[in-house]
C-alpha cells in the first residue's frame, strides 16, 4: 500500500513537471513566456548585448578622456558599471512585461506625474554636465526624469486619446497638447533640445494613429516650419547647434567639432573596421561612449555592423506596427505604437547625428549607449511594449469565444 502511495505521489508529481515549460503550463511564468511576444523579446535582448560589447569597445577612450592628474579611471569602467545596469535593467524588463495592461496603465500615470514633479526640480536642484543640466544626484546615481517620463508620457497620452471613443467630446487633443507642451518647455529650460522634438513627433504621431480630423493635423503640422525658426530666432541652443550644422565655421564650433569627429570615426574602420580595440579614432570622440558610440561602432566593427544594428532598430518597429494590425483595443493600439515610435525616432536621430545628417542632440542610441537611467528607462518602455503586444494566440481560435457582430 505504502508502494502505491508513494508511486502515486512521483507520479502526480512527473505529470506536473511534464507539464511545466509546455503549452498547457497555467502557471504565471508559463502563461507569460507563451503569451509575450518572443521575437520581440529576442531582438531586444541583442540590442542589449550588443550594447555591452559597444560600451567595452568605447569604454578605454572615455577612461582617458575623463582621466586626470589626480584621477585615474580603468579602461573598462564604463563596460563594468554597463554590466551591473544592465543586471538591474533586465529584471526590470520582465517584470513589467508581466503586469497586467490595466495595472502598467496606472503605473505609467502616476509615472508621469513623479517624473513631472521631478523635472520641475531638475532647474533648482540638478546637476550639471557639459552645459546642461538633466540629472538629479541621489547619491547612488544620478538620476536622468526625462529619460523615465518618456514611456510613462506615451502610455498616458495613448489613455488620453482613447477616451475619445468613450465621448467623442472630450478636447484630447487639447489636453494633450498642454501636457507635451509643459514637458517641452520643462525640458528646453535645461536645455535638451533633441529630447524635446522626440516628445513632440511622438504626440503628433499619436494624434495621427488615434484619427485626429485632417484639417486639426494639417494646421499642427503647419506650425512645425513656424515652430523651428522660433526656436532658432530665440532658442539660443538650437540656434547655436543649427548653424554649426549648416555654416561650419560659425558660432557654435564645439557642435561642429563633435560632428566631424563622430563622422571621421564612423568612416575610418570602412566597410569591415579595424578590429575590437583596433580603433584610434574614438580617442578624439566628446562622449563617445554615450551620444556617439554609434560611430565607436563603425570604426571598430565596420559599417555593415552599423547597416545591421539599424536593421534591428527597423525590425522592432516593424514588428510592432505589423503586429497591431489586428489590434481591437485602441489603448493598447495607441500605447504600443506610440512606444515603438519613439524607440525608433531616438534611433534614428541618434544614428543621424552620428552620420553627420543631423544636428548634434546628446541623444542617446536605444540599448546600445552607456548609461543607468536611459537603460533602465528603456527596458521600463520595452516591458510596456511587450505588455501591450502580449496576447493569447488560441483564444481567437476558441469555439468557445462568442464572437459579436455588435448590431
Amino acid at each position: 500500500m505504502t508502494d502505491l502511495r508513494t508511486q502515486g505521489r512521483k507520479g502526480g508529481m512527473w505529470n506536473r513537471m511534464k507539464d511545466r515549460g509546455g503549452r498547457g503550463d497555467r502557471s504565471p511564468l508559463g502563461l507569460w513566456f507563451w503569451d509575450i511576444d518572443r521575437v520581440l523579446l529576442l531582438l531586444a535582448l541583442l540590442l542589449i548585448a550588443i550594447g555591452l560589447v559597444a560600451v567595452g569597445a568605447a569604454s578605454p577612450a572615455a577612461a582617458q578622456r575623463y582621466s586626470d592628474e589626480k584621477h585615474h579611471i580603468p579602461p573598462l569602467f564604463y563596460l563594468w558599471w554597463q554590466l551591473a545596469w544592465v543586471g538591474v535593467s533586465l529584471p526590470v524588463l520582465f517584470a513589467v512585461s508581466m503586469l497586467p495592461v490595466a495595472f502598467a496603465r496606472r503605473m505609467a500615470l502616476i509615472g508621469t506625474v513623479v517624473c513631472l514633479v521631478l523635472l520641475m526640480l531638475v532647474p533648482f536642484f540638478g546637476i550639471e554636465r557639459n552645459g546642461a543640466t538633466r540629472w538629479l544626484d541621489f547619491g547612488v546615481s544620478l538620476l536622468q526624469p526625462s529619460e523615465f517620463l518618456k514611456p510613462f508620457f506615451i502610455v498616458t497620452t495613448a489613455w488620453l486619446l482613447s477616451l475619445r471613443a468613450q465621448d467623442s467630446d472630450l478636447p484630447v487633443v487639447t489636453i494633450t497638447g498642454a501636457l507635451t507642451a509643459l514637458v517641452a518647455l520643462l525640458l528646453m529650460m535645461q536645455p535638451d533640445f533633441g529630447q524635446t522634438v522626440v516628445f513632440a513627433a511622438v504626440w503628433l504621431a499619436l494624434l495621427m494613429i488615434s484619427g485626429t480630423p485632417v484639417k486639426v493635423m494639417a494646421a499642427l503640422i503647419g506650425c512645425v516650419p513656424a515652430g523651428l525658426l522660433a526656436a532658432y530666432l530665440f532658442y539660443d541652443t538650437a540656434r547655436v547647434r543649427i548653424d554649426a550644422f549648416l555654416f561650419p565655421g560659425a558660432e557654435g564650433g564645439s557642435d561642429n567639432f563633435q560632428t566631424n569627429a563622430a563622422h571621421n570615426a564612423i568612416t575610418a574602420g570602412g566597410w569591415r573596421g579595424t578590429g575590437p580595440g583596433g580603433g584610434t579614432m574614438k580617442f578624439r570622440l566628446p562622449e563617445g561612449h554615450t551620444d556617439y558610440i554609434f560611430s565607436v561602432i563603425g570604426e571598430e566593427f565596420g559599417l555593415v555592423a552599423c547597416a545591421v544594428i539599424a536593421i534591428l532598430f527597423l525590425a522592432i518597429v516593424v514588428r510592432v506596427f505589423v503586429k497591431l494590425l489586428d489590434e481591437q483595443d485602441e489603448f493598447r493600439l495607441f500605447a504600443a505604437a506610440g512606444l515603438a515610435t519613439q524607440f525608433g525616432a531616438q534611433a534614428l536621430i541618434s544614428m543621424a547625428v552620428n552620420t553627420g545628417l543631423a544636428p548634434s542632440k546628446g541623444m542617446t542610441l536605444p540599448f546600445i549607449s552607456y548609461g543607468g537611467s536611459s537603460l533602465i528607462a528603456l527596458s521600463i518602455g520595452m516591458g510596456l511594449l511587450l505588455a501591450f503586444t502580449r496576447r493569447n494566440p488560441f483564444v481567437s481560435r476558441s469555439p468557445y469565444i462568442a464572437r459579436w457582430s455588435g448590431e
